[in-house]
């Protein structure tokens, strides 16, 4: 039964997502693929699985949101793609494909080339994005020449570019020291390093919840605007089914390290399908209940 039910998530994980891509008519190959993951965390001879038979697939320019409550494994997913995961923590089966190349054996050399060039991330935490004793112009400045062989005038004028993209006074900021921003601007900063090398797939690992919501939703309209010019996919984690359902194409909603629901985001709005779906919904206040539907409606 549970076999049954797994082999049924997957295909309509797979299914809806081949719906988003023929409504908007990209049907370009995949950015990323997960085919039937599996992460355990190890503790001697004991596996426990935190991530069980995960599949879905992004494609350039679909905003993906893998949604879920705190220990669903969202943020696991991430890690094992990113190469990130903790020693503690191993792949045991699956597949991930990187625009057609299987990458879960590459050596850690080989992973840290396309983390940040091909694969870039923003964190939750933006205290964390810089060093915060080194100017910010600096930091983008080696990020960029560390993995293109550019001269520094060329590595700062793409710079300005980005931070001047993310609507930042931009040679104000290139001259700063982090703690001199406030938080919104630097994770906009960290979203303006995240492109500056205009990445395939950006992974956005709840980049808002530090921040207050006007400065998160500003924060989320840029980065709209950004795979919008560039093209780039976003796998974007979020706890916060609402947020994901205004924003992104294709949800897929985690539960017990499995995806149990995954629809385009207007259809699991009107008829989410998966109980658990159903409670995130309804556990949200500005989410009510039509009288004359029966189904959800926001009301802000």
């Amino acid at each position: 039964m549970k076999e049954w039910a797994a082999n049924d998530a997957r295909e309509r994980t797979l299914g809806a997502q081949k719906e988003w891509a023929d409504g908007a008519g990209k049907l370009s190959e995949p950015v990323l693929e997960l085919e039937r993951l599996t992460v355990d965390a190890v503790r001697g001879q004991a596996r426990q699985p935190l991530v069980r038979d995960l599949s879905l697939a992004i494609r350039p320019g679909e905003m993906l949101a893998l949604v879920g409550e705190s220990g669903s494994g969202k943020s696991v997913t991430a890690g094992a793609v990113l190469g990130l995961l903790p020693s503690s923590l191993r792949i045991g089966e699956g597949r991930i494909r990187f625009r057609g190349e299987e990458i879960s054996a590459w050596p850690d050399k080989r992973k840290r080339r396309l983390r940040g060039k091909e694969i870039a991330l923003v964190f939750q935490d933006y205290q964390g994005s810089f060093t915060p004793f080194m100017k910010v112009g600096k930091q983008l400045v080696e990020a960029v020449r560390s993995h293109v062989r550019i001269t520094y005038g060329e590595a700062k004028e793409l710079a300005l570019h980005w931070l001047n993209e993310v609507d930042l006074p931009a040679e104000r900021v290139f001259g700063s020291y982090p703690f001199q921003l406030s938080g919104g601007q630097r994770q906009r900063a960290a979203l303006a390093a995240a492109m500056l090398l205009q990445p395939k797939l950006l992974i956005a690992d709840e980049p808002t919840t530090a921040l207050d919501v006007l400065t998160g939703e500003r924060v989320l309209d840029l980065m709209t605007k950004l795979r919008r010019q560039t093209g780039c996919a976003i796998l974007f984690i979020s706890h916060d089914l609402r947020l994901v359902l205004k924003r992104a194409d294709t949800v897929a909603v985690m539960q017990g390290g499995r995806i149990v629901e995954c629809g385009r985001a207007d259809t699991i709005r009107r008829q989410a399908a998966h109980p658990y779906t159903r409670l995130l919904l309804e556990s949200r206040p500005l989410l009510l209940r039509d009288p004359g539907t029966g189904r959800a409606a926001e009301t802000g």
